[in-house]
């Protein structure tokens, strides 16, 4: 365990936001983690890879830097097998291990920033998968009691960049470790969601591996998204909007040409990325807050940008699409 006091957590989110802890603490093992929460009276700010947050102040809380490391297999038959993962692992780092060992089923998960201590928070998701297909359970610590909780995947209750970690146990429980179910022969393979079958023809595969899909995959993200090393950013600021039907029937009467996903007979999903684009935000840059040029979902930090300035042009962009389009559209990112 490592602490430090009164230091800059620039280097700890990938918005590259430069606001200051009052206390640090890397934590580096379960029984350290166990001890500084049950030793703690003060609310506590838990950090992973620092991928899906917006800073906008400084902390005056304990910040927990979650750096538990190791992957286990603890289960396997011959057609699955189920890993543990400690929470610290970096996800992307993970699912290029699952590749080597032809372990399938995160492979359309690739590049996702973070670590997978916070991938069920969010149910992180892209290209038609979600982490709850193919989650089986995650342990877990309660902030005041120290007591080890296990959650099964309908205990998470998982939705659209959504679990129970962010709604009823919000701030209650500190993940340490998630098993997933991974296959290991007859691989089901998600290629058409997005530009991931044209990406292969291009390459020339016609019967794609994991491997292939996740490597379509990084392509795409990195032609549409930037490298949080070289600019500041977050990934995808906001969540796609679900719509009813009725709300979608009149929205596509005034917008015909407006890309949709159906959900259910009664729900819609229209890409926040087309709703800001369209109200003409892309490419644009107000300071160093601005809307990257090649993902009008992706807002992006070019230097010296403060977390309250990103925010302000995050509410600007959400009143402006609501104005034009009848549509709210909500952050997928934590404002802090």
């Amino acid at each position: 365990m490592k602490v430090f006091n009164n230091i800059s957590l620039k280097k700890y989110n990938t918005f590259g936001i430069d606001v200051t802890a009052r206390e640090l603490v890397i934590i580096d093992t379960e029984q350290e983690l166990k001890t500084t929460l049950t030793q703690n009276n003060d609310n506590l700010f838990i950090l992973g890879g620092g991928s899906n947050m917006l800073l906008t102040k400084n902390l005056e809380t304990k910040v927990l830097q979650i750096n538990l490391k190791g992957i286990e297999i603890t289960k396997e038959d011959d057609d699955f097998v189920w890993l543990k993962v400690q929470a610290g692992e970096v996800w992307h780092e993970l699912v290029l291990w699952c590749l080597d060992h032809n372990y399938g089923g995160i492979e359309n998960l690739s590049l996702i920033p973070g670590n997978v201590g916070t991938s069920p928070i969010q149910n992180i998701g892209a290209y038609g998968v979600e982490l709850k297909d193919v989650f089986y359970q995650c342990e877990a610590i309660h902030s005041n009691s120290g007591v080890k909780r296990i959650f099964s995947k309908s205990e998470c209750n998982f939705g659209y960049r959504e679990s129970i970690f962010k709604n009823t146990e919000k701030g209650n429980y500190v993940i340490c470790n998630v098993t997933l179910k991974l296959t290991k022969t007859n691989h089901t393979l998600h290629t058409g969601y997005g530009a991931i079958q044209t990406e292969l023809e291009q390459k020339g595969i016609n019967t794609p591996s994991i491997k292939d899909v996740s490597n379509a995959i990084i392509a795409i993200r990195k032609s549409k998204l930037p490298d949080p090393a070289e600019i500041g950013n977050s990934g995808s600021f906001f969540k796609n909007p679900v719509v009813n039907k009725k709300v979608f029937e009149e929205f596509f009467d005034k917008f015909p040409e407006a890309p949709f996903y159906k959900v259910t007979e009664n729900s819609f999903k229209i890409p926040a990325g087309w709703l800001i684009e369209q109200a003409g935000f892309k490419g644009k840059r107000f300071g160093d807050a601005g809307i990257h040029k090649n993902q009008a979902l992706v807002l992006v930090n070019y230097g010296n940008a403060s977390g309250s300035e990103i925010w302000n042009l995050a509410l600007k962009i959400k009143e402006t699409v609501y104005q034009q389009f009848g549509i709210t559209i909500d952050p997928e990112v934590n404002i802090v």
